[in-house]
């Protein structure tokens, strides 16, 4: 059976005042056209859907178009799970009506997870979606006292999933959360993180959990990657969302399962509308024919300028060559600023919405922030979130 293993799609994403649509619009049919041309069994998306729990139209739009496109023109179906950008409830709004056409979707974990199984010249694979649900949620809906992180919720449903599993067909889990091999993942600036108390690893999964399975397709870090093992991966995200992403390659992984559970894997790039680089050097060698020439100057990019002393309008003229400059930084200004020019200090982008609260709370009153402090801004800003995905 042959598996288009994607994920991390954001459709509807905005970076810095720049909507990326006709970007994800440009790389979503590509992947119909891949999808054309190798035939794959099933398409998978790995979570992540939307990038915000109410996504704009045009994104609804979208998905609308290349879901219809694949389903009813390709006759491929699609497996989707929610999430933790998107609205578990809205992502699912009238699946069940589209199921016989081979839409399933998995919006809100349910307390019994029934496989969906598809058969190939060899019998049957079943697939186990998992959407995302903070463990809170999930020990309610399993009815489990014990569960207070990702790692024991996520064992309590793999358990419930083996009591009616045969574990002799070829099983796939499909599960889209922070999951821990041996080896470090390597995560980026634009993932959202699973929760706010991630002290000690919290949001973590160990990727043990996965390993009686066929495969597993794993969604939320956006760089293609084993997750400690060859058969549980990443697909990474659809496209660059960030800075920190300018080194990935972004792929769709193509996985073959043979009639004894052996895999095959392979990955194609989707070449994107316009590329996330970083450029440095002097403003005007910057602006030199000889330099851009034969480059993609529509590429979304980070300017570093090496010049020293004050430099009058760099924007404005950047983008007379460059019109998609999204960030830019004078390399003598911030060597001189240091990375403490903010109070959240170094590696401030990463840090969770508590950890900032934390860091200004403390810099601006001088006192130490309190674990009951801590513990109710947690619970305060998890009712928020949670309000605003619909859980």
């Amino acid at each position: 059976m042959k598996i288009f293993h994607t994920g991390d799609w954001h459709i509807g994403k905005i970076i810095n005042q720049v909507h990326m649509t006709a970007d994800q619009e440009y790389a979503l049919w590509r992947l119909v056209k891949l999808m054309e041309a190798e035939n794959p069994d099933v398409l998978i998306i790995a979570g992540d859907v939307y990038d915000r729990a109410i996504p704009p139209v045009e994104a609804v739009e979208l998905l609308d178009k290349i879901l219809s496109t694949i389903l009813l023109e390709l006759n491929i179906p699609v497996l989707i799970v929610a999430g933790n950008h998107d609205s578990p409830d809205r992502l699912a709004f009238g699946s069940s009506i589209l199921k016989a056409k081979g839409l399933h979707i998995a919006g809100r974990l349910q307390p019994e997870i029934k496989p969906i199984t598809l058969k190939d010249n060899y019998g049957p694979v079943n697939f186990y979606l998992v959407p995302y649900a903070p463990p809170s949620l999930i020990k309610e809906i399993l009815g489990k006292d014990d569960i207070v992180d990702h790692n024991n919720a996520l064992s309590a449903i793999i358990e419930a999933i083996k009591q009616q599993w045969s574990p002799t067909e070829r099983n796939v889990l499909v599960y889209h959360g922070f999951v821990r091999g041996v080896e470090e993942v390597e995560f980026c600036e634009s993932e959202k993180p699973l929760s706010l108390m991630s002290l000690g690893g919290a949001d973590y999964v160990d990727a043990a959990h996965f390993k009686d399975f066929t495969y597993t397709a794993l969604g939320h870090l956006h760089r293609p990657q084993r997750a400690g093992y060859d058969h549980i991966r990443y697909a990474g995200s659809l496209l660059k969302y960030s800075f920190s992403e300018v080194a990935h390659t972004k792929a769709v992984t193509i996985v073959q399962i043979g009639p004894t559970g052996e895999l095959a894997t392979e990955f194609k790039t989707l070449q994107p509308l316009r590329d996330m680089r970083k450029i440095k050097g002097q403003l005007q060698a910057l602006l030199d024919p000889q330099v851009y020439e034969g480059t993609n100057v529509e590429d979304y990019l980070h300017v570093t300028l090496t010049d020293e002393g004050e430099l009058l309008e760099p924007m404005a003229k950047l983008r007379q060559i460059y019109p998609n400059v999204l960030a830019l930084e004078l390399e003598s200004k911030e060597r001189q600023a240091g990375e403490d020019k903010t109070s959240a200090g170094e590696g401030y982008r990463q840090k969770s919405k508590l950890d900032l609260f934390r860091d200004f709370y403390c810099d601006l009153t001088g006192l130490e922030f309190s674990a009951e402090k801590e513990r109710i801004l947690a619970e305060v800003i998890a009712a928020v979130e949670t309000e605003e995905r619909g859980a």
